[in-house]
């Protein structure tokens, strides 16, 4: 790779609204260029409105996450620019290629936000990339970074939020607090197809388990979309249901599947699953999500290392 030009910096998300008269374009790209029905439009806008005036606060996080990666790389040695590409809102992914283009880079690393692989996510932002490529006729060399589920510093930020999270219970309860580690659910036979996302997370989470020395544990899976067919289970309702049933009182929902906050963890986690926490009496709290920790921020820039030598 040729240091004397900058390697451009690719991070990779799914996307969110910036703004309420985004939201129905967000939802009509992830439909597939069908509108929304009203309805489903009208319960997102709620939603989105709830948890902050109407927008997700994801694309602003990313941008963030991207000075942040860029300002450490170049103190590190690395002569770099980061860019953000999003699936299904501006800038797109092909606006960051084009943008890339247009400053000289001829070497660019892709860095998925997604930390454990699924052919929806990663698999799909690498679609995005090679679509763009051919539209643009782009002579951009792009290597994907590995994957951060199993690196120390990621689990190392997954631990510190983890603790964080744990303090907002008793110290006398701390110990036998339930924790939940969850994750956006996805079509069992994506799985079957050979998807290693599950076999990720429980690495992740058995990582987690061994650093922390924490005994009761569980993995669950939320934000099931509406497609046919059997998806990853338990749900976090579902474990809670079986917690309140065992007389277990304390819950920490820890969001590993989650780099970034967005609705799933604003709305899903913090309203929807707190709210059926409250119907059975479980002292519910969640863990923050990555956003900008330091150390989050350290473990990129080691993947970005990783695929740039």
């Amino acid at each position: 790779m040729d240091k004397a030009n900058p390697i451009g910096i690719l991070l990779l998300t799914f996307g969110g609204p910036d703004c309420p008269n985004a939201i129905e374009p967000f939802m009509t790209s992830i439909m597939g260029g069908r509108k929304p029905p009203a309805a489903l439009l009208d319960k997102m806008v709620a939603r989105y409105k709830l948890i902050g005036g109407g927008k997700s606060p994801l694309p602003e996080v990313t941008a963030q996450q991207a000075t942040l990666l860029e300002q450490l790389l170049r103190e590190q040695g690395v002569i770099c620019k980061a860019y953000v590409g999003m699936l299904h809102c501006p800038p797109f992914i092909q606006d960051a290629l084009s943008a890339m283009l247009a400053d000289g880079i001829e070497h660019a690393v892709a860095v998925s936000l997604s930390p454990h692989f699924a052919q929806v996510t990663t698999g799909a932002y690498a679609q995005a990339i090679e679509r763009a490529m051919h539209t643009l006729d782009a002579q951009i060399t792009v290597n994907f970074a590995p994957g951060c589920y199993d690196y120390p510093y990621f689990i190392e930020a997954l631990a510190e939020k983890l603790l964080t999270g744990l303090e907002q219970f008793p110290p006398a309860v701390r110990s036998e607090v339930d924790i939940i580690f969850t994750a956006h659910s996805l079509p069992v036979a994506h799985i079957t197809d050979g998807d290693p996302y599950v076999d990720q997370l429980r690495t992740t989470a058995t990582a987690l388990v061994e650093a922390l020395g924490l005994t009761h544990w569980h993995i669950a899976f939320q934000s099931k979309g509406g497609g046919q067919g059997e998806w990853l289970g338990p749900s976090v309702e579902e474990v809670m249901d079986n917690l309140a049933a065992a007389k277990r009182c304390n819950v920490l929902v820890s969001p590993i599947g989650f780099a970034t906050d967005h609705i799933e963890t604003l709305y899903d986690i913090d309203v929807a699953q707190r709210q059926h926490a409250a119907t059975l009496g479980l002292n519910f709290h969640r863990a923050a999500a990555l956003n900008t920790s330091p150390k989050f921020i350290a473990v990129l820039a080691e993947v970005v290392r990783a695929a740039s030598k």
